[in-house]
């Protein structure tokens, strides 16, 4: 499922950690790389040499650091606006999953900041793995999905297994936020299991092989996942987020998203653990 990862590095933060431990897996041992890294324009052709100088050893010093083969990673250096030219590549390659770095930055702070990582998040069509720069990274053996009946929920499902399948002690923990149910009611073991939400998700754990715990919880949301998340030790949060913009608009930010009003931006800001979040691609 993840053929193809591009890791947008700007040479900070755990990104390059995160793609390490993603590369262990054993669903990943073929999948291949390519590390971006853009240089903005410069007023002078010297500063702009200089930026290239520190570009090619940004690129050099990831592919050292997380000890890669040269010759099974592609690289590239482009110059132009970091937002714009990762979308572009994203879609250029046609990658199956765009990790970046991330600030997790809130609301407003992201568009007066000019947030790389909130741009890409709105304007890609591509699968996101945000990773901040104040949680601690570490190997991928507890997965948490934000189970829906959405097809977007239902791609993270999948890309979940497919990460876990080979992992004899992973786990992956199916939660299911009902707000009919009281601020802080938790359901777990066959009661949860056997929601019409989390039923076939089980259903696809069972015959995976993979070892699962579902949970249904009342409450808000984003604030419900992110407590789950923290409760349960989790190494990544998935859950879909849909590209909710009109096509007229698809070159506008989603309003919404970038005023942290949508489920993904509260996760994406609050989580303790990276986020991925999924969208179901053309060519998945």
């Amino acid at each position: 499922m993840l053929n193809k990862i591009l890791l947008a590095d700007s040479g900070t933060g755990h990104s390059e950690e995160m793609l390490q431990y993603l590369l262990e897996l054993p669903s990943l041992k073929n999948a291949s790389i390519t590390l971006l890294h853009v240089v903005p324009s410069q007023v002078t052709s010297e500063a702009m040499t200089e930026k290239w100088e520190e570009a090619g050893k940004v690129v050099a010093g990831a592919i050292q650091r997380m000890h890669l083969d040269p010759t099974q990673v592609s690289t590239m250096l482009r110059q132009g606006d970091p937002k714009t030219t990762v979308c572009e590549v994203a879609e250029e390659i046609e990658t199956d999953l765009i990790i970046m770095g991330s600030r997790g930055l809130k609301r407003l702070e992201s568009i007066l900041e000019n947030s790389v990582s909130q741009y890409v998040f709105q304007l890609s069509t591509r699968p996101m793995l945000l990773v901040k720069d104040d949680i601690y990274v570490t190997r991928l053996k507890r997965i948490m999905v934000a189970v829906d009946q959405s097809q977007d929920a239902q791609y993270c499902l999948e890309l979940a297994l497919f990460l876990l399948k080979d992992i004899p002690s992973g786990q992956l923990f199916l939660v299911q936020v009902d707000p009919s149910m009281e601020e802080g009611e938790v359901l777990s073991g066959q009661e949860a299991e056997n929601t019409a939400v989390l039923a076939p998700a089980v259903e696809q754990a069972k015959k995976q092989g993979v070892n699962y715990r579902g949970i249904v919880a009342g409450g808000k949301s984003g604030p419900t996942l992110c407590e789950l998340a923290d409760e349960n030790k989790v190494d990544l949060l998935m859950l879909g987020s849909p590209d909710r913009r009109p096509t007229i608009a698809k070159s506008l930010p989603d309003l919404d998203r970038l005023l942290g009003a949508s489920l993904s931006d509260y996760v994406r800001v609050y989580a303790n653990c990276p986020v991925l979040l999924g969208r179901r691609t053309a060519e998945q």
